[in-house]
C-alpha cells in the first residue's frame, strides 16, 4: 500500500477535530504540563516556513508528555491588537476587527485580496493546540480583563517595608493616621511630606493629585519616542536603528503627558527572580543589563547664581575631586532655565538635533563626540571651584538623574569628552598616567589630590566621600537602576481602550461591572486635525456615570457625563497576562482566571519564543505577575518556568543585476581626456540610456570586475559602479556601433531581490515569469551566458516576504505532507540556532517516512506478526527508546530523526514485523511525525488514538551484549570473525577457536605454539 499522505493527514486533523482529542481538562489526579509558544500576530502574509519551528518543538515535547500520562495544557491564540493591522486599516478602510479575522479564519478581505488564514495554516501542520481555550487580545470578553488589570494597579501602590504592592485604600488610611513622614513607598521625585491633618484639608482633587504620585499606573509628563509617520508613541523595543521597526520611520524624542507603569518598583524583585529560572544565561544576562544595576551616591551641585541645583547619580563618588565639568542630557528640565543668553541659539539646535535620534542610538554611539556649553556653571560640593555645565548626548534623561559628574580622569567617555573640548583634565589617582587614556581601574587604586579622601583606596573613599556628602546635607548612599517605568498610552486606534473617564482633570476609573469598554467607530484610523489620537473622532466617547454606559460626545456637561481616555494601551498589555486566561475554560466570564484552575495550572512548564522579546514581553510578563501575585490574584511569583528561544529559520534570496546607465557626455572625465562626440554619436547616447537603462539585466557571471572577479560585492540589495568588462564586450556586439559610444555612457549594476520561486537548483532564473512578475519588468532585456541560461546570485538572508525569499508552509505539506514539515524542520540543526531553508534537503526526510510505512507493510497488505522479537530488533528498538527520550528532554531534536532513520534501517535488514517492536516504534515516532503514526496505530487494530498511548519503557537487559563477535588473528592478522557467547571462559573460547573449520584451514595441519585470548576482546594463534 502506498504512502498517501495528503488523504492521512487530512484524516486525522479531522479526526482530531470532531474528537477534541487534546482539549486540556483541569484534572487534579494527573500531574501537569503546561506547554506555551508565544503566541502570533495574525499577519496577512501569513505563516511561511520559519514561524512554525518552535510550535513543532514545543508540540512535540507536548504529545511526548501526553505519551507520558501528563495531563497538558497546550494552548494557542493570537496577540492580535498590533500596528500592522492599524496601518493597513488606513491605508485601505477597512476596520481592523475585519481584517484580523479574515488573516486568522481565512477568507477574501473586503479590498479582493485572499487570505490563506493562520487557523487553517496551523492545523495542516497537525499541532496538538488545545483551541476550545484559544485567546484573542482583541476580542472584547479577553481585552475586558486587561483593562480590569490595569484598573487594580492603577488602585495599588508599593509598600518598601513590606516589599509588594499593597491596595491604594491602605495608603489613604496611612495618610489619614499620620500623612506621609512614615511612608515608606515607590513614588514619584520630589513628593512634599503633609501631616495627617494636612490630608484631611487637602480638597479632592489635591488628594488625587498627590496618590498619582504614588499609582503603579499614572499619568505624568514623560519623555517619549514619538513617530510623526505613524502618529504614535513607540517603545525603545519598537525602534530599531534610530527609526521606527515599523515602516522604517522618523523617530523623536518629546515630552507628552502618558500613562506610565511603575515597573521600576520591581527591579530588585525581577532582578532577584532571575536566579531561580530555567533561562539560557545570555537572556538572564540581557534582563540583568536592562535592570541595569548600580550602587553609589546621589550627589547634589548647586548652580551659581541660581536657585537651582543639580542631582547626580555616581558609582564612584570617590572620584569626587576629580570633577572637571558637568553634562546634563539635551532633554533635561533644567537646560532651558540655566542656559545663558550667548549660548542659548547653540543649546536649542543641539537639543533639536538630539532629539531626532533614539535613547538606543545614543547609547550604542560611542564613537560620536558632540556636546554644547550652556554657558552656566555649578558649585563643586566641597572644593566650591566652579564646574562648567555642559549638555551631551550620551547623558540620558531617563537614566539616574539625566546629569553626571564627569570624572575625565576616571571615566573614558568624559576622558574624550574632555579631550575633544579641550576641558582640563584632572588626575586623582596616585602614581597613575592618565595621558593616554582614563583610568576606569578600582583594585589596588589610591586616591590623590582630593583633600581628605588622600591615601584612602576605593572601597574606604568610597564610604568616606558619602559619609561627608551626607553630612554637608549635599547627597547619600544609593542603588539606582537603568530600568525605567514603561510608558503605558499609544496614540492608536487599534488597541485596548482604557476604562478611565476625566472629571476635573482627574482620571476616574470605570466600574469592573460595568467592563468591557468597547472600542468606538471612527470614520479613519488616523489622528484628528488637532493632533489628537484616533479615538479623537469618535462621536460617541462619553461616560455617563448615572447609566454607567458610553454615550455621544454631545451630551458631555462635566456633571454626570465625561470625557473618555482618548489613547489606547501599547501592544504588550494583552500579552502580559494571556497565559494566565489559558488556564481557565469555564468561568471566563466571571474571572480571569480562577483561583482552582491556577492552583492546578501554576505556571507555563516549558515557554518558546524568539529572543527579540527579552526586554519587552518577557520583562513585561514578569512585572505583572508579580503585582498580581502581590494582591493574591494569582498564586506565581514568575510566569514561565523554562523559558527556549528558539533560532531562525533562514531564507536563500535570489538576486538578479539590473544595469543602470547614466550619460556622462559631458562628465569631468571626458572634458580632461578631450573626448568630444559629434551630434549623431551624443544623440545615440541619449537614444540608448533612454531606451535601455534600468530594462537590461546581466547573468551574474557577466558582473565580474578586477576588484570583484567572482561578482560577489557584497550582502543584501546594493548598487555598484565599475568597469564591467563582459557586459561592455556584449553591449558593443549587440546595442553600440562603436567602442568611443561607451565613453559617454556610465555602467552602474544593481543587485535586486527576486521572488525565489521564479528560480530552479540549478540558480537558473525563469526569465518568462520573470517579466510576467512586475509590470516594469514587462520589456526587460537579458544578458545571459553563452549556453542561453540567466543564473541568479543567492545569499541567506533572513525570511520575509520584502526579500522575495519566503517558503509557505501550506506547498510544503501539499508537496511533501507535515509530517515531512515537521521532521525537516527538526532535522536542520539545534533549535536554537539560525539554520538555512534548503527544499531541496527534504527529500531525505520524505524518503525516510516511505521507507517507515514500507516497514509496516508487505506490498500493498499490513504486514505485522504476534511472534516473539528477536534481541538484534530489541536491541534497535530500546536504543533508539533510550536515545529519543534523552532528546526529547535535552531539546536536541534533530539528533533524534537521525536516531530514527538508523532504527528503521536496521529492522528493515533484520526484516522485522513483530508487533511489540512496531507499536512501541510508531509511538516513538508519533510526537514528531503525528499523522503517519495514527494511521500506523489505527491499522494495527487500535480504536483509540495514538496521541494518549503509554509511552515505551526503556530496559537496560536488550543493550547488555550476551555475545561478541571476536578477530581470530593468525600471528597477528586477523582472518575472520566468530560470534561466541560472553559466558564463555578463556578454555571454552579456545575450543571453540580451534574446532572452528576455518582455524583448521588456516592452521593446515600445524599444531599452534601459542593461543592468545583476552575475554571479549581479541584471539590470536602463533605459529
Amino acid at each position: 500500500m502506498s504512502y498517501n499522505f495528503n488523504d492521512i493527514e487530512a484524516k486525522w486533523q479531522k479526526y482530531w477535530e470532531e474528537n477534541q482529542t487534546f482539549k486540556a481538562s483541569n484534572d487534579r489526579e494527573k500531574p501537569k504540563f503546561y506547554g506555551l509558544d508565544m503566541f502570533p500576530y495574525p499577519s496577512g502574509a501569513g505563516l511561511h516556513v520559519g514561524h512554525p519551528l518552535g510550535y513543532i518543538a514545543s508540540d512535540i515535547v507536548a504529545r511526548f508528555k501526553r505519551h507520558q500520562g501528563f495531563n497538558v495544557l497546550h494552548p494557542q491564540g493570537y496577540d492580535s491588537f498590533g500596528l500592522p493591522a492599524e496601518q493597513y486599516a488606513i491605508q485601505t478602510g477597512q476596520h481592523p476587527a475585519d481584517t484580523t479575522q479574515v488573516n486568522i479564519e481565512g477568507g477574501v478581505d473586503k479590498a479582493g485580496d485572499k487570505i490563506e488564514g493562520y487557523r487553517k495554516q496551523l492545523d495542516k501542520i497537525g499541532f496538538s493546540f488545545d483551541w476550545s481555550r484559544e485567546v484573542r487580545t482583541s476580542d472584547p470578553n479577553y481585552y475586558k480583563w486587561t483593562q480590569w488589570i490595569f484598573i487594580q494597579l492603577f488602585e495599588s501602590w508599593y509598600d518598601k517595608e513590606s516589599d509588594k504592592a499593597r491596595p491604594i485604600s491602605d495608603l489613604i488610611e496611612l495618610f489619614n493616621q499620620d500623612g506621609n513622614t512614615k511612608v515608606n513607598a515607590v513614588c514619584d521625585e520630589g513628593v512634599a511630606n503633609f501631616s495627617a491633618e494636612a490630608w484631611q484639608n487637602f480638597t479632592e482633587k489635591e488628594q488625587q493629585e498627590i496618590l498619582l504620585q504614588y499609582r503603579l499606573t499614572y499619568l505624568a509628563e514623560t519623555e517619549v519616542n514619538w513617530c510623526p509617520d505613524l502618529g504614535t508613541v513607540l517603545a525603545n523595543d519598537e525602534i530599531v536603528n534610530g527609526v521606527s521597526e515599523r515602516g522604517g520611520h522618523a523617530v523623536v524624542r518629546k515630552k507628552m503627558k502618558q500613562w506610565s507603569m511603575r515597573i521600576s518598583a520591581y527591579a530588585e524583585r525581577l532582578l532577584h527572580g532571575l536566579e531561580d529560572l530555567d533561562w539560557t544565561e545570555s537572556l538572564k544576562e540581557t534582563q540583568r543589563n536592562w535592570i541595569g544595576k548600580s550602587v553609589g551616591a546621589q550627589a547634589q551641585f548647586k548652580i551659581q547664581n541660581s536657585e537651582f541645583k543639580i542631582d547626580v547619580f555616581t558609582t564612584r563618588p570617590d572620584t569626587i575631586f576629580g570633577v572637571t565639568f558637568m553634562t546634563l542630557a539635551p532633554e533635561h528640565d533644567l537646560v532651558a532655565k540655566i542656559t545663558t543668553p550667548e549660548q542659548k541659539e547653540a543649546v536649542e539646535d543641539y537639543v533639536q538635533a538630539t532629539a531626532k535620534r533614539s535613547e538606543r542610538e545614543r547609547m550604542a554611539d560611542v564613537k560620536t563626540i558632540s556636546g554644547v556649553f550652556t554657558g552656566a556653571y555649578a558649585e563643586h560640593p566641597f572644593t566650591k571651584e566652579a564646574v562648567p555645565i555642559w549638555i551631551g548626548d550620551y547623558v540620558l534623561a531617563g537614566y539616574g538623574t539625566g546629569a553626571v559628574m564627569a570624572v575625565p580622569c576616571g571615566d573614558q567617555r568624559d576622558y574624550d569628552f574632555a579631550k575633544h573640548f579641550n576641558i582640563p583634565i584632572k588626575n586623582i589617582f596616585k602614581d597613575v598616567d592618565i595621558s593616554e587614556e582614563a583610568h576606569a581601574g578600582k583594585d589596588g587604586t589610591v586616591i590623590d589630590n582630593s583633600d581628605f579622601l588622600n591615601g584612602l583606596t576605593y572601597k574606604k573613599a568610597l564610604k568616606t566621600a558619602i559619609y561627608e556628602l551626607e553630612k554637608l546635607g549635599q547627597g547619600k548612599g544609593k542603588t539606582n537602576y537603568r530600568l525605567r517605568d514603561a510608558v503605558f498610552s499609544r496614540q492608536r486606534y487599534w488597541g485596548e481602550p482604557f476604562p478611565v473617564y476625566y472629571k476635573n482633570g482627574m482620571p476616574k476609573m470605570i466600574q469592573a461591572q460595568h467592563l468591557p469598554i468597547r472600542l468606538p467607530e471612527v470614520e479613519k484610523y488616523l489622528p484628528t486635525q488637532e493632533g489628537e489620537p484616533p479615538l479623537g473622532r469618535a462621536d460617541v466617547w462619553a461616560w455617563d456615570t448615572q447609566k454607567n454606559e458610553v454615550v455621544s460626545n454631545e451630551l458631555i456637561d462635566d456633571k454626570t457625563v465625561f470625557s473618555l481616555e482618548l489613547n489606547t494601551m501599547p501592544g504588550w498589555a494583552g500579552s502580559s497576562w494571556y497565559f494566565f486566561r489559558y488556564m481557565e475554560n469555564e468561568k471566563r466570564d466571571e474571572v480571569f482566571a480562577s483561583a482552582e484552575a491556577m492552583q492546578y495550572w501554576q505556571n507555563v512548564d516549558l515557554y518558546i519564543g524568539g529572543s527579540e522579546h527579552a526586554t519587552g514581553h518577557l520583562l513585561y510578563a514578569r512585572f505583572w505577575t508579580k503585582f498580581l501575585k502581590d494582591r493574591n490574584l494569582v498564586p506565581v511569583e514568575e510566569p514561565f518556568k523554562k523559558l527556549i528561544n528558539q533560532g531562525m529559520i533562514l531564507g536563500e534570496s535570489a538576486f538578479v543585476y539590473r544595469v543602470r546607465f547614466v550619460n556622462v557626455v559631458e562628465s569631468t572625465a571626458n572634458i580632461l581626456d578631450e573626448v568630444e562626440f559629434n551630434k549623431v554619436e551624443i544623440e545615440s547616447i541619449e537614444e540608448f540610456v533612454n531606451k535601455y537603462n534600468f530594462k537590461i539585466f546581466a547573468s551574474k557571471n557577466l558582473c565580474k570586475t578586477r576588484l570583484y572577479p567572482d561578482a560577489n560585492f557584497g550582502t543584501g540589495q546594493l548598487e555598484i559602479s565599475s568597469n564591467f568588462p563582459l557586459i561592455e564586450e556584449i553591449l558593443l556586439n549587440k546595442f553600440l556601433s562603436s567602442e568611443k559610444l561607451l565613453k559617454g555612457i556610465s555602467i552602474s549594476v544593481q543587485k535586486i531581490h527576486a521572488d525565489v520561486s521564479l528560480v530552479n537548483t540549478s540558480n537558473e532564473l525563469d526569465i518568462e515569469a520573470f517579466k510576467n512578475w512586475r509590470e516594469e519588468f514587462n520589456d526587460a532585456e537579458f544578458i545571459t551566458e553563452e549556453n542561453g541560461k540567466y543564473i541568479v546570485g543567492r545569499e541567506v538572508e533572513k525570511m520575509s516576504k520584502s526579500k522575495y525569499n519566503v517558503v509557505n508552509p501550506d506547498d510544503i505539506c501539499n508537496e511533501y505532507g507535515a509530517d515531512t514539515l515537521r521532521m525537516y524542520e527538526m532535522f536542520l540543526g539545534p533549535l536554537e540556532q539560525a539554520k538555512p531553508w534548503n527544499t531541496a534537503g527534504i527529500t531525505g526526510v520524505h524518503n525516510f517516512l516511505k521507507k517507515l510505512w514500507k516497514l509496516y507493510h508487505n506490498g500493498e497488505e499490513l504486514s505485522v506478526s504476534d511472534d516473539k522479537a528477536s534481541p538484534e530488533s530489541l536491541k534497535s528498538l530500546h536504543k533508539t527508546i533510550k536515545k529519543v527520550t534523552e532528546d526529547i528532554e535535552d531539546f536536541s531534536f534533530n539528533t533524534s530523526i537521525s536516531t530514527f532513520m538508523i532504527c528503521v534501517n536496521e529492522l528493515a535488514a533484520q526484516k522485522c514485523n513483530n508487533r511489540e517492536i512496531l507499536e512501541s516504534l510508531a509511538i516513538l515516532v508519533s510526537p514528531y511525525a503525528p499523522h503517519i503514526a495514527e494511521e500506523l496505530w489505527s491499522k494495527m487494530g487500535h480504536q483509540e488514538s495514538i496521541a494518549t498511548a503509554a509511552y515505551p519503557k526503556f530496559e537496560e537487559k536488550f543493550l547488555v551484549e550476551s555475545t561478541k563477535t571476536y578477530p581470530v588473528s593468525f600471528n597477528g592478522k586477523m582472518r575472520f570473525t566468530l560470534d561466541l557467547s560472553l559466558d564463555l571462559s578463556k578454555d571454552e573460547i579456545e575450543k571453540a577457536v580451534m574446532e572452528d573449520a576455518r582455524t583448521q584451514k588456516q592452521l593446515d595441519g600445524r599444531t599452534p605454539k601459542k593461543v592468545i585470548i583476552v575475554p571479549g576482546k581479541i584471539v590470536n594463534i602463533v605459529g
